[in-house]
């Protein structure tokens, strides 16, 4: 694999996939990714009060999108982990925000940080014979499963970023819906 750094040089890696798959993850999360911004990146300046909103009415908020990858990063967490069939019920999947307070703002975050950051640790543990193991009632391997992670990641990013720019052009002043 070609690597160019910084310095305008090209250095050849040896990366195992293992460690090529937890790249792309933290790419996606919170790296600098070739398609934009990373999804912490856009998530940065998002107070509660935004999180919550719902500036396109029957879109998911912010904070359900937030909740939803953190639920589904510690899904295929679990996947992997315990070796077992696993979905999440409607209520995990997008969950219902109840306290719109700031440091719940915050706490959900930090839940979003940890699963993805218990989800690196997974992936940078598993052998490159485990990729190809197939994911318990699924009809796909691990491989595919953690790429289709960073691109879940991506995908939410987009909406994520999408609802932050229509929530700030909704507070300017003459603007119309």
């Amino acid at each position: 694999m070609l690597t160019f750094k910084g310095d305008g040089r090209c250095y050849i890696s040896r990366m195992t996939e293992t460690d090529q798959i937890s790249e792309e993850l933290k790419l996606a999360f919170e790296g600098e990714p070739w398609h934009g911004p990373s999804l912490m990146e856009i998530l940065d300046g998002v107070d509660a009060k935004t999180a919550v909103a719902r500036p396109i009415p029957a879109a998911h908020s912010i904070w359900e999108l937030a909740l939803h990858i953190a639920a589904w990063e510690w899904a295929i967490r679990t996947r992997i982990v315990e070796g077992r069939a696993l979905e999440l019920s409607d209520e995990k999947n997008f969950p219902q925000i109840t306290d719109a307070r700031e440091d719940a703002w915050r706490k959900a975050i930090g839940e979003l940080r940890k699963n993805h950051a218990e989800l690196i640790k997974t992936v940078s543990e598993l052998s490159e014979k485990q990729l190809s193991k197939q994911v318990p009632g699924k009809d796909y391997d691990v491989r595919f499963m953690l790429h289709g992670a960073a691109q879940h990641a991506a995908y939410h990013g987009g909406q994520i970023a999408l609802l932050k720019k229509h929530s700030a052009l909704s507070i300017q002043p003459g603007h119309k819906q």
